[in-house]
């Protein structure tokens, strides 16, 4: 822990019933880093006053959030900003604790599970086929429709704990255990989704220019691992009324993704008490465009 009198005066200062006193006092503790959180955890196992520990958690939250940022924009500029790193950093906003080495061991248990049904004369769909069975059916994976009402069906860890995620979080694990297989199949820009388009072994995906959508051999629905033609799709988009132009058959970047992924989880939290999540991962989008 770090040690100086500023700090313990600080400390002092916590509970100060006037608000400009205590925002002064709190910025100038974050100032500290993130090294001064252990001091923080200290003062609140040893304070009764609830106060000073509401106040304390939201000063750790602060600087985790503040270390959270940085990390975002790290992957967001790196080359390698491979997709289950930026997933996981979506879910270290909610659970800045978190393990990630053990969300590693349980995508490299699924990962194998799925490359021993594998061979190389398989056809996309017979791939897509082994995925759904090893990850809806072997390891259960549920999904449905997105509800701002449970935070954690947004949060990747927290799917392969309970087994339950989303549209948009199950389409997400399933790319990446694509990719992890070098499976070509992309989540594109399809509204309200994320359906992921299966090609040929050897499409160039940078070739998607003019006409992507002809070049996609089917779809698959994240929810449940279903496959569907482009008839389902075209049918999709009669029914929300939209017109399906390219862009929506094009895949989209892991930036973008992730984009996505912190867009829709801020809707969790717009009630009163948390609102300042939401504006928090407002930020992150942000940070992302």
């Amino acid at each position: 822990m770090l040690e100086t009198k500023e700090i313990n005066a600080l400390f002092t200062l916590i509970d100060d019933p006037d608000e400009e006193v205590y925002n002064t006092v709190s910025n100038r503790i974050i100032g500290f880093g993130k090294d001064i959180i252990p001091n923080l955890e200290n003062l609140w196992e040893s304070t009764l006053n609830e106060v000073i520990q509401n106040r304390v958690e939201m000063i750790i939250h602060r600087l985790q959030f503040s270390d959270l940022k940085e990390n975002i924009k790290d992957w967001s500029c790196s080359t390698a900003n491979d997709l289950l790193t930026g997933a996981l950093l979506v879910s270290k906003f909610q659970y800045p604790l978190l393990n990630t080495t053990t969300v590693l061991q349980e995508f490299e248990k699924i990962r194998r599970n799925v490359w021993l049904e594998l061979n190389n004369y398989l056809t996309p769909l017979e791939q897509a086929n082994v995925l759904t069975s090893i990850i809806y059916n072997y390891y259960n994976l549920k999904g449905g429709e997105v509800n701002y009402t449970i935070p954690d069906e947004f949060f990747l860890h927290k799917i392969l704990e309970t087994k339950r995620g989303n549209a948009i979080s199950n389409g997400i694990l399933y790319q990446i255990v694509c990719e992890q297989l070098e499976i070509n199949a992309k989540i594109i820009n399809i509204p309200k989704q994320m359906v992921i388009a299966f090609y040929h072994k050897n499409q160039n995906l940078a070739e998607l220019d003019k006409n992507p959508q002809e070049k996609i051999l089917f779809f698959v629905d994240g929810v449940n691992g279903h496959a569907y033609g482009h008839k389902d799709i075209d049918a999709y988009f009669k029914r929300i009324s939209v017109p399906p132009v390219p862009a929506y058959f094009k895949p989209i970047s892991h930036k973008r993704i992730i984009q996505i992924l912190l867009d829709e989880t801020s809707k969790c939290f717009k009630d009163l008490d948390n609102l300042y999540k939401y504006e928090e991962l407002q930020q992150l989008v942000k940070l992302l465009e």
